[in-house]
């Protein structure tokens, strides 16, 4: 691989070593991970192995999880917006947030 770099094709960084931490059955709708040999951390949506890759470096990545962990993340849940909740599958009914996914599913 010559040059490793935001928004290059997944499939420029090989089929082999992507990750799916959050498997279980959501779908198979997920964030895939790939460990990169220079410390690096590339992404990419399962629903579009083919699409682009997100690069993040060691220091990045470590920073995004600590924040969600910490809860700094909890905006991107749409519904959720202030209330600690999001909705229930299938209904108007929300579930309290927690870390991972809000009902135990994951990945394909």
């Amino acid at each position: 691989m010559d040059r490793i770099y935001n928004g290059m094709p997944a499939t420029e960084l090989g089929v082999e070593g992507w990750l799916k931490p959050w498997s279980g059955g959501n779908g198979g709708s997920c964030v895939e991970a790939l460990p990169l040999r220079d410390g690096r951390v590339a992404l990419r949506q399962s629903t579009d192995p083919d699409g682009p890759a997100l690069i993040y470096s060691d220091h990045e990545i470590r920073r995004f999880i600590q924040g969600v962990k910490s809860g700094e993340a909890d905006f991107l849940l749409a519904r959720s917006r202030g209330t600690g909740t999001v909705p229930a599958h299938g209904g108007a009914d929300t579930v309290p947030v927690q870390h991972g996914h809000r009902d135990g599913a994951g990945c394909e």
